[in-house]
């Protein structure tokens, strides 16, 4: 399906709406400011000096993609939103990038003031990761506003980098370290018309792991693309990788490439995926391991890789008509990305874990095992993730709908509007609070509603015919009423995930949920949850979602001086309290657990 873009569809109200204003007001002024305290916003100013200046604003050979990043979530916020003082901040930093732009189109914030002489001599320095960051933010900021300064700043650069690497090939490398540009010059060739940057994206893809520098799985080097089985490596280069594939499928029409996009995409989902759709379960190398390996105290499942996911699917569904990645578009979205944000829009987590315990934190303290934050924070020295967080809200509307011919595809449940290639579209709807869903379109012969895989059952006030988990019915302009059982529930996980044996997970709808010892008390592990439970939702005003109570067992502690016993543990009726996953930590420390015990009996 085509999938619509975010300009052609504006939210109207719900939880998500709350999320993307809270980002419009709140979040993405915090991101500038701390950019602009670390030095990213002075570094365009190239007037760093070595022994002079204060080394703390040293730039980073990153530090391009994370302002890069903010401007484009800004630009996204301006295209619905016009706001003279956010464009005046991208005006100041595009003619920042004007002025310092090298003659011949090279531009780098580092390399360029640090490293002169560094250029293009090593594959590990985000050279190509900066600059495919910087042409999406020239890209969106000339959707947005219509000025093309920036852009043609881009493509300048862009053209450099085809010359050296495409025809002179006088660099030290063939392709990036950290893939990105491969999407970026899609999308420039998508904006421009220009074949030479799909030419480009098209060489950058194919020719990873030809050559003896790509022999690495951490960079999804070890073979060729059209060879690969597996995802490996660093998450969010993968994901970024495959996701640039799936674009180059589809505007090649390579059928063969899609199959490996799939496969990928299915050993991603089915065997490494979190059931919060985190995904890299070590932080050596901020990458997956073996298949059901999801250990979740330690579990990296970046906010970044989770946005990835996102882009990697949406771009599947442009090939496949299949509910499954919407599926998969949505568990990610609603638990391992909204996680990484605080609910006042300030602070972030880079790692999103399944468990803290903080009687275990002295392990870290004193450098025996290494455990994630258990408190967001404003600004990392890596912070990739607040600016993916701003680019991605504002854009959300790119998700909600799809368009196959005369069919319109609803693939996300948001009150929302859509006017589009001759269809237009309501949907009203309180989801994922409430559980109805109301469709009025026209335009469109066919309207296919996704049915959940979580929903086990569902009425439609309709006829209808199932197709690729879409309920598809014939469109007479009429409104559609679509209900889905959101009946807490209980979630297992494979056997082959031994760290989950024996344990249970909540969810509601798309929500996955998690006890935090604010509301619990001490030593979540106590508590032993029937897997036929009973669950009393009660709306919470702090979150803006439904909280669970579910009667349960709690294990009461051995006597004094009694460590092991042959009496098995005594047990009290008691209720524990679970929060929606993605709102734990932002009341303070806690303990927290999202795979409870379970009673099998």
């Amino acid at each position: 399906m085509k999938n619509i873009s975010f300009s052609s569809v504006t939210l109207t109200s719900g939880y998500l709406f709350d999320k993307q204003e809270l980002n419009r007001k709140t979040t993405i002024q915090a991101v500038y400011d701390r950019f602009s305290d670390t030095g990213r916003i002075r570094a365009f100013d190239f007037a760093y000096v070595e022994g002079v200046s204060d080394p703390a604003q040293k730039p980073h050979i990153f530090w391009d993609s994370d302002v890069a990043k903010w401007m484009e979530g800004a630009a996204y916020i301006l295209k619905k939103h016009p706001t003279p003082a956010l464009e005046a901040k991208i005006d100041a930093l595009v003619e920042k990038i004007r002025k310092h732009q090298c003659e011949d189109g090279y531009f780098n914030i580092y390399f360029t003031v640090i490293d002169p002489k560094g250029r293009f001599a090593g594959r590990a320095n985000h050279e190509l990761y900066c600059a495919g960051h910087l042409m999406e933010a020239a890209i969106a900021y000339a959707d947005a506003t219509g000025k093309r300064e920036f852009l043609d700043c881009m493509e300048k650069y862009a053209d450099y980098i085809n010359k050296v690497f495409l025809v002179e090939k006088s660099a030290a490398f063939s392709t990036p370290g950290h893939q990105e540009i491969e999407l970026a010059l899609i999308k420039m060739y998508r904006f421009t018309g220009k074949k030479k940057y799909l030419d480009m994206a098209e060489y950058f893809i194919r020719a990873r792991g030809r050559s003896v520098e790509n022999d690495d799985y951490y960079n999804q080097s070890h073979l060729p693309v059209e060879e690969q089985t597996e995802a490996v490596g660093h998450s969010v280069r993968a994901m970024y990788l495959y996701t640039g594939m799936a674009m180059l499928a589809e505007e090649t029409g390579d059928v063969a490439l899609f199959r490996v996009c799939k496969t990928l995409w299915e050993d991603t989902v089915f065997r490494k995926m979190y059931v919060t759709g985190g995904l890299g379960s070590t932080n050596i190398g901020e990458a997956f391991t073996s298949a059901f390996d999801l250990p979740n105290d330690t579990a990296y499942a970046e906010t970044c890789a989770g946005i990835g996911l996102m882009l990697f699917s949406q771009a599947m569904l442009a090939h496949e008509n299949h509910a499954r990645y919407a599926d998969a578009i949505e568990r990610v979205l609603y638990n391992g990305v909204l996680s990484g944000l605080s609910l006042d829009g300030t602070a972030f987590f880079y790692e999103n874990p399944l468990e803290i315990n903080r009687s275990e934190q002295f392990q870290t303290i004193h450098g025996n095992r290494r455990l994630p934050i258990t408190q967001r924070v404003a600004c990392f020295s890596c912070s990739c993730c607040p600016p993916n967080v701003n680019r991605l809200l504002p854009a959300l509307g790119s998700y909600l709908y799809g368009v196959d011919g005369e069919t319109l595809f609803v693939n996300q449940f948001v009150s929302s509007t859509l006017d589009a290639d001759g269809m237009t579209c309501t949907q009203e709807t309180t989801y994922p609070n409430g559980n109805t869903v109301h469709i009025r379109a026209a335009g469109a012969k066919k309207i296919a509603v996704r049915i959940p895989a979580w929903c086990e059952s569902f009425t439609i006030n309709r006829e209808y015919t199932m197709s690729n988990g879409y309920a598809v019915i014939e469109n007479d302009g009429e409104a559609i009423e679509v209900a889905f059982d959101m009946t807490p529930r209980t979630v297992f996980a494979d056997p082959r995930v031994i760290r989950d044996a024996n344990r249970l997970c909540v969810m509601r709808g798309p929500i996955v949920y998690c006890a935090e010892g604010i509301d619990n008390g001490e030593n979540l592990h106590r508590f032993v949850l029937p897997v036929n439970m009973e669950a009393k939702t009660v709306f919470d005003e702090t979150f803006g979602l439904y909280t669970l109570e579910i009667p349960c067992l709690k294990r009461i502690e051995f006597a004094e001086n009694e460590l092991y016993s042959s009496r098995p543990p005594k047990t009290e009726k008691t209720t524990i309290k679970l929060i929606p996953y993605h709102c734990f930590a932002n009341r303070g420390e806690s303990d927290m657990l999202v795979w409870l015990c379970g009673d099998y009996s």
